[in-house]
């Protein structure tokens, strides 16, 4: 008998295309399958590199971030007062014109009276370049409230970094601690790694003062205090090198432990590394007792003692300097238990397992290997302890040294990039520290010309900052001055405040995409928008300018602005996740992907890089006009991302290149570069060998693969550091040398205590302890799995998660202040106060509260009713943050960490009280914002795809 076939899943569309999702960071591969023109559903791209057909919650909801009731359609010039949300729907003519007539007068006369900044685009090849070409330094993105100690600390250390450019090496890992890792940024291959991980029987351990998300599912949770982390991990290197349990061929083979640093103290060469004529690092062969580059293949390198060198100066190994420090009892668990809230005991025992993991019962892989030498290996020792980290460790005002910590960590025992360690992802590995470094300064800023290079970068030493002739910033946030030097990412938290001070120059044009900095960033609200609203009193208009503000959506920011570009939504545009940019490869080889315009809009908008495009034309600026002075991309960002070249042969996508599209990497623009990707479920991927997968800083195929692709400038080894040679360079211009030094006694200072090349942790710079006991507790927020920045709670799926967010309290301490579950108390802080519905639990470090981020909205804003819960019940702690410290000195520093410039959020401090009974409301309530002017009604009930319920499925 026949045997009936039974369709188990019939097609839900008429068409199917597949695109990358942008409703977090991941960047998951999607499937959206269409139905007469409208999005029926989206799944996961099962192909896909990245997410390998999951799909979360967020992922799925895209349907309802498309046809949010929040969406703007049409351009809008402010006719009200600022922050009035008064507007009048213009042409797109008429929007050009007049953001191109307030850009040419900058341009033409002082191109930093441009401040250019975006939040959390993925386009920054694009938008820094386009800074570039119009001559500002005034540029950069969300990470230097997000993740720059993050990348910074990776990047001086390992010439890589945990974040999005590492991996946890998910195969052979046999323990994995994650560090202050939330559920937002690598979601589903986080999830993915750890099933795999559980299911094999590996350890889990999550060290987060709050128990979610991952930490709820850790097989041990440790309540670690905010700031914290870096004196826990100071303890645990304290015990690896007591119990002499480290991996001493790994540290004299690939980092910098063996090279000599000069004690010689008070004079310009103290602390500096040793290097002979040809500027080689200098170590001590232990064998044939001489000095020797510490990177010749045959000698036996020694890691501790003092050496006398020629001249009679003495010398200490980088091993030496790093075992004095960290063998002082200021280092005993004993000591830190007090400091972190994690006992002793444990945190000897997490050593303990540390070890076992990584040196005990040695897993080998059978795969050769050949390593920068030209030594053969015949296979690779694992070191099977992964570490993961993120903003939990990265934004706190000792941050920078938290994550250099880490590495150092990893280094000790071998786990990095080794079998079952920290895995780099490509472009990964570079050069330590990387480049280029940054451009503009003042002799590179001229009326009308580029500046020659990118805003931002790496500086090597003081001769790389951004200074005015009184050694004072040239940028507007202050980025790459002796305020925070290191500043990788830029400040963009401190853009508005200094804009409203015009400090150290007014701003006539503030011009930012996709960034709600009036609302929800990690600024204090008030603050913010007291400066976007400044009036100059002698002239009588506002003290920045003009302000042009891109966004798809009807946020709080928009009523701040005068000139207003509505953007699309990710499902009706081009977009390039580019190498040049952040990528989505994997340990296992570079990778990038496209967006492609999945329906057309219905509404008077255009992506904002069509529009920067247009703009870098009618402005002329070079790298947008031909030399005859026509469009040099009249088909907008897609033409750009074919033709573009940042060096030749080096474009925004990597795939499909060449004129016949089979070079990968490099070759000359492809004319169907798009379609192939389109063809390909829009990405590409190169597998690199598996002899070139392990080892990257030190393998010789990959190092040389790596050049021949344009990754790294030459196929030399990249030593991983220890200890910090940018970071001495400023030590040492404080202490009197060199021709830049820092201009005042209070910076010196500033510079002496917090530039340490061998990282330590120190007290958030505003006090870890608070003797008065005002503000005994410590206010954190997370991210919810379902949510992912402002936009996450506007969506009408993801709403029904979370309406509103409470503030979670360890159930012991509501009992003791008399706070009732489910019932509202006032938070204060020295800034400010709000009022907030509290939550008790148990999983929270008893010192801390916590609070989801981004659920808090102003009535009117986002296509809410005036009575949504997120706006009536849910709240911010921004309302309590301060973006600068109190006064010392004299001097107001900014409320950052001082090496990067880190927004310190998460170092705020507050206390409880209950509120007395009676309305139920959040404080402060602002005043509604209007209804989005340029949308004409919201639906009372969501019945998207009601109207597809009734049609017979597609044969």
């Amino acid at each position: 008998m026949k045997q009936q076939k039974i369709e188990t899943s019939k097609p839900i569309g008429d068409t199917v295309k597949t695109t990358t999702c942008y409703m977090c960071a991941c960047r998951c591969g999607i499937r959206v399958h269409l139905r007469d023109g409208k999005i029926r559903y989206i799944d996961g791209n099962p192909n896909h590199p990245v997410n390998k057909g999951v799909l979360c919650g967020k992922g799925s909801a895209g349907i309802m971030h498309h046809y949010s009731p929040a969406r703007l359609s049409k351009p809008l010039r402010r006719v009200g007062a600022r922050g009035e949300g008064k507007f009048e729907e213009i042409e797109w003519e008429d929007a050009l014109r007049l953001a191109t007539g307030w850009l040419s007068e900058v341009r033409n006369t002082d191109p930093r009276r441009l401040a250019f900044f975006t939040g959390r685009d993925q386009s920054q090849a694009l938008t820094g370049y386009w800074a570039a070409q119009f001559g500002t330094p005034n540029f950069a993105a969300h990470g230097g409230f997000c993740s720059v100690n993050m990348a910074a600390g990776g990047l001086y250390s390992i010439g890589g970094s945990f974040w999005e450019f590492g991996e946890p090496d998910w195969e052979h890992a046999r323990l994995l601690l994650l560090f202050g890792v939330a559920e937002d940024h690598d979601s589903n291959p986080i999830k993915i790694g750890l099933g795999k991980m559980k299911a094999r029987g590996a350890k889990v351990i999550s060290v987060n003062p709050v128990r979610t998300g991952y930490s709820a599912v850790a097989d041990e949770w440790i309540g670690v205090r905010p700031g914290t982390d870096g004196a826990l991990i100071g303890a645990l290197i304290h015990e690896l090198l007591r119990t002499d349990r480290i991996d001493l061929e790994f540290l004299a083979r690939t980092t910098d432990a063996s090279w000599l640093v000069i004690q010689n103290p008070g004079k310009s060469d103290d602390g500096q590394i040793f290097r002979n004529e040809d500027g080689q690092p200098m170590a001590w062969d232990g064998i044939n007792k001489k000095l020797m580059p510490a990177r010749t293949p045959e000698a036996k390198i020694s890691l501790i003692g003092e050496r006398e060198l020629p001249g009679g100066k003495k010398a200490k190994s980088v091993f030496q300097l790093l075992a004095e420090r960290y063998l002082a009892p200021e280092h005993s668990p004993e000591t830190v238990a007090a400091i972190t809230d994690v006992p002793a005991d444990r945190i000897r025992e997490i050593a303990r397992e540390i070890a076992s993991a990584a040196l005990d019962d040695p897993m080998e892989i059978q795969q050769p290997w050949t390593d920068w030498r030209g030594v053969r290996h015949e296979t690779m020792t694992a070191r099977p302890v992964s570490i993961h980290a993120m903003r939990g460790i990265s934004a706190h005002s000792n941050g920078f040294d938290t994550c250099r910590l880490l590495h150092v960590l990893q280094m000790l025992i071998g786990a990095v990039d080794a079998p079952g360690s920290f895995r780099y992802k490509a472009p990964f590995p570079r050069p330590i520290p990387p480049g280029p470094k940054p451009a503009g300064k003042l002799s590179q800023i001229k009326a009308g010309e580029p500046i020659p290079g990118m805003p931002l970068g790496f500086v090597g030493g003081p001769e790389d900052l951004l200074l005015d002739e009184n050694g004072g910033p040239v940028r507007i946030d202050h980025a790459f001055s002796w305020e925070a030097p290191l500043s990788a990412h830029g400040l963009m938290h401190m853009v508005i405040e200094n804009a409203g001070n015009a400090n150290p120059t007014p701003v006539d044009v503030l011009f930012m995409y996709m960034a709600n900095m009036g609302w929800n960033s990690s600024m204090n609200v008030a603050n913010t928008l007291k400066n976007l609203t400044a009036v100059d009193e002698a002239s009588g208009e506002y003290r920045i300018k003009h302000v042009i503000y891109s966004d798809a959506f009807w946020s709080e920011t928009v009523a701040y602005a005068d000139l207003i570009f509505p953007d699309t939504t990710y499902l009706e545009r081009w977009d390039a996740i580019s190498l040049l940019d952040r990528p989505i490869s994997d340990a296992e080889g570079p990778a990038d992907a496209i967006r492609q315009p999945i329906l057309e809009p219905d509404r008077d908008v255009r992506a904002f890089q069509d529009v920067i495009i247009e703009l870098g034309y009618r402005l002329g600026l070079p790298a947008f006009t031909t030399n005859s002075g026509e469009p040099k991309y009249p088909g907008g960002y897609a033409d750009y991302i074919v033709n573009h070249e940042r060096n030749p042969g080096i474009g925004p996508l990597a795939g499909w290149r060449g004129e016949d599209g089979e070079s990968s990497g490099i070759g000359a623009p492809n004319p169907d570069q798009l379609d192939r990707y389109i063809k390909n479920g829009s990405f590409w991927k190169h597998h690199l060998d598996p002899d070139q997968r392990y080892f990257k800083h030190s393998n010789k195929r990959y190092l040389e693969w790596a050049k021949e692709i344009g990754f790294i400038p030459s196929a030399d080894p990249i030593v991983l550091r220890i200890y910090s040679e940018p970071l001495q360079a400023f030590r040492r211009a404080a202490q009197g040398h060199g021709e830049v030094q820092p201009p005042n006694s209070e910076t010196r200072k500033r510079i002496l205590e917090n530039f340490d090349p061998i990282p330590r942790w120190r007290p958030p710079l505003n006090g870890l302890e608070d003797p008065e006991g005002n503000y005994p507790l410590h206010a954190i927020t997370q991210r919810p799995m379902a949510m992912y920045h402002s936009w996450g709670s506007q969506n009408a799926w993801l709403r029904q998660i979370h309406t509103s967010n409470r503030l979670f309290v360890a159930r012991e301490l509501a009992e003791k202040l008399g706070l009732k579950d489910g019932g509202w108390a006032y938070v204060k802080s020295p800034t400010g106060r709000i009022k907030a519905r509290i939550k008790t639990m148990e999983g929270v470090n008893p010192r801390t509260v916590w609070t989801w981020n981004a659920i808090g909205k102003r009535r009117g804003a986002w296509g809410l009713s005036e009575d949504a819960p997120e706006s009536n019940e849910g709240f911010l702690l921004n309302h309590l943050i301060s973006e600068l410290l109190p006064k010392e000195d004299g001097i107001q520093w900014p409320n950052t960490d001082p090496v990067t410039g880190q927004a310190a959020w998460f170092d705020l401090r507050v206390q409880l009280e209950p509120a007395p009974a009676g309305a139920e409301t959040t404080e402060p309530l602002a005043p509604p914002l209007p209804q989005n002017p340029t949308k004409r009604s919201r639906p009372k009930y969501l019945t998207y795809g009601a109207d597809f319920r009734f049609k017979d499925p597609v044969q």
